[in-house]
């Protein structure tokens, strides 16, 4: 029996796998069942995806050696060899090149205890600026606005048992029953209570099939979208005055840049009608209480932060925000994705969520690790920023933890080209990943059910979830061989750890007194209570389950209104180009399919890529369902197979993100980043589409064949 939680999606769920010895036929075998805990987030609910997290575990080609370059082929090595190798051609480029040649690229779904060590090993044994994560790709632009508008970034400023007690729920860019399916009963509670839902999204997901209006926006207008909406709330009279007067400032300079917008103008340029934008904005200004939720479709933008900020003004104008039933909230998508981006993974960040630019920050944290605060170095750049700076060759030597950055970076084909030019690649990871199968040095580390650490889901509840059987092979835990190469840097006395907890005592005190404080959290603690809420400064208290209920965490105690342009942040169609592309992921799946493309129950439901293609849009461009096809932007062009259905735009082509290869929508997605957080513009590049079997009856009609 082992008690454990799912690896995958931010809800965190508590689980139970058990094994069994079953004989059929003269065959003995190993049966494996898992069964729901009862949790606060999930409620002992599971869904597809941690029904069957363990068969990755067990899969036959989990890495269970270390692996090396020789003559061109990964071979298995001995630890004392690998790490030798890492450390002898890191401690090289230091001395060569320097630290800032050396790049640290991490994963969000790493525990907090990694997360945190990840961030003190670039900057302490290493010593180089260039540290970012795969969560840049996530979480970057809903933080950076809730940071500028709330003071604080936590994903949801509200409990999750606020939804069945909301009147109105606005879910923009986020299918909630497919990445977090454990939480839709959340939402039929609310429904059943009498809540008025509404979708945000250009295709027709089975989350919009629970709303009771699917506002179907072209992609890349959801600031545009939420500006209208606002107008109308204005004009209409639904503000909160007195929230408004009371808790917040800027809101006159808003009210003027709103006289400039038109209604009209506005849902012609998001595709929809005036009245959808209306009724939106009624259901939502009408009512007490309403919460709105975000996630990766209004995100990942050029102009994330702020779309993302402009939804964040119909929450303060509405004063829907520090009260039951009420707030926002960011929809996580991977396991960490918040703790992943509070203890230092982040190029700007140091544990606590402080700044790596604040003199007081960098003292604090100097004086935890024991070292000056001018040898910390300074802010570095953003993960895709990284790969460009490795196809310049800045940065030659590159470690990555938890991450499979060929497939999940956009522009794929620079990330490719990047690697290849590097000096040395090192992987630490559980498979022979995209990224892996390019390293010079492979490590292979511990999965979910052998390695002990926190997880801090969705709603800021720090989880401990703790090794529930022995590494098999020769695999160890991340944090370990962090500490090992430390030591072959002769950094090793900044890195003495007996294990996990010991790294969480001293997160603890890096935290104190940060934005994400988790001075007050303790395993034993969590081990009593299941989970704990940041910030918690003390453990005499109870974590903070609700955000802002007196005050905002700015200087002056108010939230911020921002004047939000009403500009489309996708790329231009054209002629050549005269489709949008967007991206996401599907129920079966999750990040690159790293994991459950090795679950041979979850690759069966979803075996291949493919596109979503509306009928008439299929018709016009001579494709047929369940054909190969071509899609292709000015970056680059990937295969798949189409899917025709009626659930999306005729405007838009839909690609899930979870294949590498020819099938890896990322060789057409756009580099072009937000100017404030660095996210890239995943959600609307502009694309040609062509069936292939055209292709091959041109080539056969040139040889004088016709098919």
């Amino acid at each position: 029996m082992m008690d454990t939680q799912c690896p995958f999606c931010s809800v965190q769920c508590k689980m139970t796998v058990s094994t069994d010895i079953e004989s059929l036929a003269g065959v003995t075998r190993t049966v494996y069942r898992t069964e729901g805990k009862p949790n606060a987030a999930s409620q002992g609910r599971m869904c597809v995806k941690g029904m069957n997290a363990y068969q990755h575990t067990i899969h036959a080609e989990r890495l269970l050696q270390p692996l090396m370059r020789k003559a061109g082929k990964l071979m298995p090595v001995p630890w004392e060899e690998a790490l030798d190798a890492v450390a002898t051609s890191l401690a090289s480029t230091l001395s060569t090149q320097g630290p800032d040649a050396i790049g640290i690229y991490g994963g969000g779904s790493l525990s907090n205890e990694t997360a945190y060590l990840l961030g003190k090993f670039a900057r302490v044994a290493v010593g180089t600026r260039y540290i970012d994560y795969n969560g840049r790709f996530c979480m970057s632009a809903a933080a950076s606005a809730g940071s500028k508008v709330f003071g604080i970034d936590r994903g949801l400023t509200c409990r999750l048992a606020d939804i069945p007690l909301a009147q109105c729920i606005v879910l923009a860019g986020t299918n909630i029953a497919e990445c977090q399916p454990t939480l839709m009963p959340y939402f039929h509670q609310a429904k059943e209570n009498g809540a008025y839902i509404i979708v945000i999204d250009p295709r027709a997901t089975p989350t919009a099939a629970a709303a009771d209006l699917h506002v179907q926006i072209r992609p890349g207008t959801d600031a545009m979208l939420a500006n209208a909406m606002l107008k109308v709330i204005v004009d209409e009279g639904l503000v909160n005055e007195e929230f408004v007067r009371k808790r917040t400032h800027g809101y006159e300079q808003l009210l003027t840049h709103l006289n400039g917008v038109d209604l009209n103008e506005s849902a012609a340029l998001c595709g929809i009608e005036p009245e959808v934008i209306r009724q939106a904005a009624r259901a939502f200004g009408g009512v007490k209480t309403g919460i709105i939720f975000t996630a990766r479709g209004v995100e990942q933008h050029t102009d994330g932060h702020m779309a993302v900020r402009a939804f964040l003004n119909l929450v303060l104008a509405t004063g829907k925000i520090g009260r039951e039933g009420c707030g926002y909230g960011a929809i996580t998508g991977q396991g960490n994705g918040q703790g992943g981006r509070e203890h230092g993974q982040k190029a700007d960040q140091l544990p606590g969520y402080r700044s790596i630019e604040n003199e007081a920050d960098r003292a604090y944290v100097a004086s935890v690790w024991g070292v000056e605060p001018d040898s910390l170095p300074g802010k570095g750049v953003s993960a895709y920023e990284m790969m460009e700076l490795i196809h310049q060759r800045k940065i030659e030597t590159l470690f990555v933890m938890g991450s499979n950055p060929v497939v999940s970076n956009p522009n794929a084909r620079l990330v490719e080209e990047g690697l290849k030019k590097l000096k040395l690649l090192v992987v630490a990871d559980m498979f022979l990943t995209e990224t892996a199968r390019m390293a010079d040095i492979v490590l292979p580390v511990t999965s979910y059910l052998e390695n002990t650490g926190t997880m801090t889901n969705l709603e800021g509840r720090v989880l401990l979830r703790e090794a529930a059987r022995p590494a098999p092979g020769e695999t160890r835990d991340d944090w370990r061989i962090l500490c090992q190469i430390a030591a072959g840097l002769d950094r090793g006395s900044y890195f003495l750890y007996k294990d996990a907890e010991h790294i969480f005592e001293e997160l603890r005190l890096a935290s104190r007194g940060g934005s994400a404080d988790y001075y007050g959290i303790t395993y034993d603690r969590l081990r009593r209570e299941e989970g704990v809420y940041w910030p918690c400064p003390s453990p005499d208290e109870a974590g903070m389950d609700m955000m802002f209920r007196e005050s905002f965490a700015l200087s002056d105690q108010k939230a911020v209104f921002t004047v939000v342009e009403s500009c489309g942040a996708g790329e231009q169609t054209s002629e050549e180009y005269p489709l949008i592309l967007t991206n996401g992921r599907v129920l079966a799946h999750y990040l690159t399919g790293v994991q459950t493309r090795r679950s041979p129950s979850l690759t069966a439901r979803e075996i291949e890529n493919f596109v979503e293609i509306h009928p008439r849009t299929a018709q016009r461009w001579h494709i047929r369902d369940g054909e190969w096809v071509e899609i292709t932007s000015q970056r680059g062009s990937f295969t798949v197979r189409s899917r025709i259905k009626p659930n999306i735009r005729e405007d838009t082509l839909f690609v899930p993100m979870h294949w590498g290869g020819v099938q890896n929508v990322n060789q057409a997605t756009r580099a072009e980043l937000d100017p404030f957080c660095r996210m890239p513009g995943f959600k609307t590049a502009a694309v040609h589409i062509r069936p292939l079997h055209l292709s091959v009856v041109a080539i056969s009609a040139d040889r004088g064949e016709w098919l």
